[in-house]
């Protein structure tokens, strides 16, 4: 299957989802913007795959990016990001969201387990996106990231010359 293959459009997250409960498959949610990859993207993704049966990342949109992060990002557009995360072993599958919430997302898919990294409590999820969570039943896991490893670190590195 090639890396493309595996990107899924909202309308489709629906039966997705249903078909991995149907199947009895423990399908793990992530997202992020993945904007530059680097070792602890794929660190955390490894961990957010071995939670459960299947990982599906949604990636942010580009408008997305653009609002939390500033008005430089993303440095890749959101086909390469999702391009590039659905080349890796451990993601079976990408989609884009717009917004700022993966809200619709979580209610679409009704995944077993959602994976954020250790930059995140229960308390600083986004109330909109835990109270979706809750409403699907999904269990809530924190994967712990891996220190000095961050988009902002590699663009400092980046612009530093180093």
């Amino acid at each position: 299957m090639g890396n493309m293959e595996r990107l899924v459009g909202s309308h489709e997250l629906q039966a997705l989802g249903a078909s991995y409960a149907a199947s009895g498959k423990r399908l793990v949610l992530t997202n992020g913007c993945f904007d530059i990859l680097h070792t602890g993207h794929v660190r955390y993704l490894r961990q957010a795959r071995e939670l459960g049966d299947a990982l599906i990342v949604a990636v942010n949109s580009d408008a997305s990016v653009r609002e939390l992060k500033g008005p430089s990002r993303p440095v890749n557009g959101e086909l390469d990001r999702a391009e590039v995360l659905a080349a890796l072993r451990c993601v079976d599958q990408v989609t884009i969201f717009e917004g700022m919430r993966v809200t619709d997302v979580i209610r679409a898919l009704r995944p077993a387990i959602y994976a954020k990294g250790g930059d995140y409590t229960l308390d600083t999820l986004n109330p909109k996106e835990r109270a979706a969570l809750e409403e699907v039943g999904a269990m809530i896991r924190l994967v712990p990231l891996v220190p000095g490893r961050s988009t902002t670190s590699v663009l400092e590195r980046a612009a530093r010359g180093t």
